[in-house]
């Protein structure tokens, strides 16, 4: 966040062609209202010198809503005494106005790993309940049964996983879940978020480098699959991965082999691979994204997620996990969830599924207003979808028939809702559907759809 348009204009155009996403406010007070709305970023870019609410007093704020969040704060020079200040009050990093874009890339790519360093330690240590603590979940559905069951099956074998789903259905949740109660438990498991870096530093990331591999590469690095000897890796988001890299990844599941960027030998690791996608894969490989042979070797095992919509039975009692958890982490006196919400909850069509049930909880707790959740789930009234269905059954209309209008009237609400989470930002809608633009566009004109 930077007050001065020309600067975030700069930062949201380099960090896009660096392949981050972004959001950009001109204050403190915007980007709380961002992260009261549900947001949770990766880094804040924050400067110090701001109108109504400076740089310092905003921290204090971001620190309120997350004691580990990264935050790089931006001062110009002769502010020594301020950015002190603000490292003390547990921002990451700092740079002075102006710099370099290569010195922007590295303070983001050092403060970054060492976030997924400390979350992977937190992970390790996090004390939770005894059902979490062995990768359980929580469900009544029968079809999450038989997957933990499966889970069960194959977890002592060194088998890989392929886990497909819609974005937010808890695949990070069987990955791990997989991993507990594997021989391997005892040794760490990585994530590897495939779609979070560029393919050069995502290669970095995963083999490491040496010394002097490329500019800016002032001492050697250890790769996630170096650091997830003996345990397992997750390589979330595969289907994101560029061919090249799918490449070098076939011949590690393989071999067990592979050299750091720079290096002049080989390493040998001992891992277990999991990986996860919300893409049609199948789609990916007649279009040439994804290689076949990797494929086959990644899906030994495959698990298909059901989305929320497909087991709403689970959806009462996640509701009461979550309401318990923000109750305790925000010291709240909010009881329990009233009735016209969870009767919403169970009618809506859940786009983000488990974690955006999680976030509305989490608003819910935060603002302790209904309205404000009923309102933001575009929900028409039960009344309505009850005048909807009733001409069903008075007039003549076929299986197909009916199939295909609901149908169509789910896929409407589901593009409606991602369109209003993306600010009808359609390039970003179409990612997160994993559609084509062009389907999208198509798809918007067919259901008159309007900002």
């Amino acid at each position: 966040m930077d007050d001065e348009e020309s600067v975030r204009q700069f930062l949201e155009r380099y960090l896009a062609s660096e392949g981050y996403r972004t959001e950009s406010v001109p204050g403190g007070k915007e980007a709380l209202d961002l992260l009261r709305r549900g947001m949770i970023p990766s880094l804040v870019i924050l400067d110090i010198l701001m109108p109504q609410m400076d740089g310092i007093e905003t921290l204090g704020q971001l620190r309120r809503f997350s004691e580990n969040l990264p935050v790089i704060v931006l001062s110009a020079s002769g502010q020594t005494e301020t950015v002190v200040k603000a490292m003390k009050m547990g921002a990451s990093d700092y740079l002075t106005k102006p710099f370099e874009n290569e010195e922007l890339s590295i303070t983001i790519g050092k403060v970054l790993e060492k976030a997924n360093l400390v979350k992977e330690i937190a992970t390790l240590r996090e004390k939770v309940d005894p059902t979490d603590r062995q990768g359980d979940f929580i469900t009544i559905n029968d079809e999450m049964f038989r997957i933990r069951e499966m889970i069960h099956r194959i977890a002592g074998t060194d088998a890989t996983v392929l886990i497909q789903g819609e974005s937010g259905v808890g695949k990070d949740l069987i990955a791990r879940a997989i991993h507990n109660h594997s021989p391997r438990k005892a040794y760490p498991l990585i994530r590897v978020n495939c779609a979070a870096l560029p393919t050069e530093l995502l290669e970095s990331e995963l083999f490491g480098f040496e010394k002097g591999a490329f500019t800016g590469a002032f001492k050697a690095k250890m790769g996630k699959f170096e650091l997830a000897n003996n345990g397992s890796i997750f390589l979330d988001e595969i289907g994101e991965m560029s061919t090249n890299l799918q490449a070098k990844l076939l011949h590690v599941l393989q071999d067990g082999e592979f050299s750091k960027l720079g290096g002049k030998q080989d390493l040998r690791v001992d891992v277990r691979v999991i990986a996860a996608t919300n893409q049609n894969l199948e789609e990916a490989l007649r279009e040439n994204r994804f290689r076949e042979d990797l494929y086959y070797r990644l899906n030994v095992v495959g698990i298909i997620v059901p989305p929320l919509r497909e087991r709403r039975e689970d959806i009462p009692i996640l509701c009461e996990y979550f309401l318990k958890k923000f109750r305790a982490q925000y010291n709240s006196d909010l009881e329990k969830i009233p009735e016209r919400l969870m009767n919403a909850f169970t009618d809506y069509f859940w786009p983000g599924n488990i974690r955006e049930l999680e976030n509305m909880i989490r608003r819910l707790v935060v603002l302790r207003d209904e309205r404000y959740i009923l309102k933001e789930l575009c929900l028409p009234p039960l009344s309505a979808k009850r005048q909807e269905i009733h001409p069903l059954k008075t007039e003549s209309f076929s299986l197909k028939e009916v199939s295909k209008r609901k149908t169509a009237e789910i896929e409407r609400e589901a593009i409606l809702r991602a369109l209003i989470e993306n600010k009808w930002n359609k390039k970003r809608t179409a990612e997160d559907l994993s559609i084509s633009y062009r389907a999208l566009q198509y798809k918007i004109k067919e259901f008159g759809l309007t900002s």
